[in-house]
């Protein structure tokens, strides 16, 4: 949770959403030895969803969910690809259907043109517009929490990206400095050597 505050959450913003958070910490009664939660801190990781695979599987219409925390490093061009994915559930063109007529989307799964086997069992996320509320006052579009999910799962999948590049750049003219004052060194020192 304490990575919240990269993003711009305050200390006890993140304490709050810790505390508040639905799934708690599984944990050991230390008195009795057995199974307890406890509420989170923001030293925490977010906790699974699920209690194990099987749990996972048995929400999932039989498929263990990814974790997302690293799909835009795992896709190429990640970003676009969650963004396209969140936005491109429809039904099975009639085109499609009619070429291959034995195609059909299964049930319990659902049609998306972005997803490698065109069917995925993860049902619409994004299904209408306003499904949640900014604070700033930003209409939520399907567009709109798409794209927010998506910057979302890039900078989970690189929290640091951003302080990396300042120091690229930073080390970059560093070295231009430093080949200058070697060039004009180079130039001073053999200025009267002939060769």
């Amino acid at each position: 949770f304490r990575d919240l505050q990269k993003i711009g959450y305050s200390e006890p913003e993140v304490k709050a959403i810790a505390n508040q958070w639905v799934i708690e910490q599984p944990t050991i009664n230390p008195e009795t030895g057995e199974a307890a939660t406890r509420k989170n801190i923001p030293s925490d990781r977010f906790p699974s969803p699920f209690a194990n695979e099987v749990a996972a599987r048995a929400a999932n219409n039989n498929a263990l969910p990814p974790d997302l925390s690293l799909i835009t490093k795992a896709r190429e061009e990640g970003t676009a690809y969650v963004h396209s994915l969140l936005t491109g559930y429809t039904d099975q063109p009639a085109a499609l259907l009619k070429q291959f007529p034995d195609i059909k989307t299964p049930e319990g799964l659902y049609y998306n043109p972005y997803f490698a086997n065109l069917n995925i069992a993860m049902p619409p996320p994004i299904t209408a517009d306003d499904q949640v509320a900014y604070a700033d006052g930003t209409k939520a579009t399907k567009e709109q929490m798409s794209a927010d999910v998506s910057a979302f799962l890039t900078w989970t999948a690189e929290p640091n990206l951003e302080s990396r590049h300042a120091v690229g750049v930073a080390s970059i003219l560093f070295i231009l400095v430093f080949c200058g004052l070697a060039w004009g060194a180079y130039q001073n020192v053999w200025r009267d050597v002939k060769h």
